[in-house]
């Protein structure tokens, strides 16, 4: 592809959509997913669905996901005929967390009964699990998309900035939850972010899935700062997320007021540029400094 200008891009996730919108490709998105939340592609035909509904309960969420991975069943649907309708050249979609976007398998099935469907589209999957490979996804995106300079600019960019984060100097140890109920503790490049930010992570690592934790497990590392940032949620949803654990009065970090929550969409969650500022937001938080609208102290 020589140039953005006149592409036809279709993005089945988030990140995909805010790093377009970031490239400057925005005019050129003709189709997004059920929960592309950029301004920008507001009123975009939308072609994905979950079969979970985001506004049940945690433990609801978790068994219904739970089952469907286990049964081997897709979490999102595609509308085939409307990507075929849409005909794009360029389709996003990713491959590191089948519960938070679609993969390329499910749009395999989506258009496999659709004669002459996409035969022309290139589809690129994302595979960032790092600071480094969300960067290298950025590249990728630009090059397909023929914008490759501007993906080397916005890298370094974003790579500076990243290097310029004065870290806490007291180096707290910190536990990061992507899901309250049950917990989960956040992996791929959130342990990354802890640790730019000066803090000492205490469960994940850095480049490997979150992964499911148990609150006696919690207990006993007794980390210093709790930091809650639900997957799929902004600021005020994982507030309320994180007063639910001020009853768990066994831990330090609720004794001595230091549970936090932050927006989970916007810088720690999505493979965005998103995550380099919720490291600066971190750092601040492990100084005690709340970063207005996107970090607040519950207790």
């Amino acid at each position: 592809m020589s140039s953005g200008v006149g592409l036809k891009i279709v993005s089945l996730l988030p990140s995909a959509t805010d790093l377009l919108f970031d490239l400057g490709l925005g005019g050129s998105v003709v189709g997004v997913s059920h929960s592309c939340d950029h301004s920008g592609a507001a009123g975009l035909p939308i072609l994905t669905r979950s079969i979970v509904s985001p506004d049940a309960p945690q433990a609801d969420i978790d068994r219904a996901v739970s089952e469907a991975v286990r049964e081997g069943r897709a979490l999102y649907q595609v509308d085939g005929e409307l990507l075929d309708r849409l005909n794009p050249d360029l389709v996003v979609t990713q491959g590191v967390c089948e519960v938070c976007a679609v993969t390329p398998g499910t749009i395999d099935a989506a258009v496999r009964y659709l004669p002459g469907c996409l035969p022309a589209a290139h589809v690129l999957s994302l595979e960032g699990r790092s600071v480094a490979g969300i960067l290298d996804d950025l590249r990728a995106l630009a090059l397909a998309a023929g914008v490759g300079e501007k993906g080397e600019q916005l890298a370094a960019e974003a790579l500076h900035d990243w290097q310029a984060i004065v870290p806490a100097a007291h180096a707290p140890r910190v536990l990061t939850l992507e899901w309250v109920e049950p917990p989960f503790y956040g992996g791929h490049w959130v342990p990354e972010q802890v640790e730019q930010a000066g803090g000492v992570n205490v469960l994940g690592a850095a480049g490997t899935d979150s992964g499911r934790a148990t609150w006696p497990q919690i207990a006993a590392l007794d980390p210093d700062i709790i930091v809650v940032m639900c997957c799929g949620y902004g600021l005020a949803d994982n507030a309320e997320f994180a007063r639910s654990l001020l009853t768990r009065t066994d831990l330090r970090a609720v004794k001595n007021g230091e549970v936090w929550a932050v927006d989970a969409n916007a810088q720690f969650s999505r493979p965005s540029l998103g995550v380099v500022r919720g490291a600066a937001v971190l750092a601040d938080l492990l100084r005690g400094r709340e970063c207005t609208g996107e970090s607040v102290r519950v207790g």
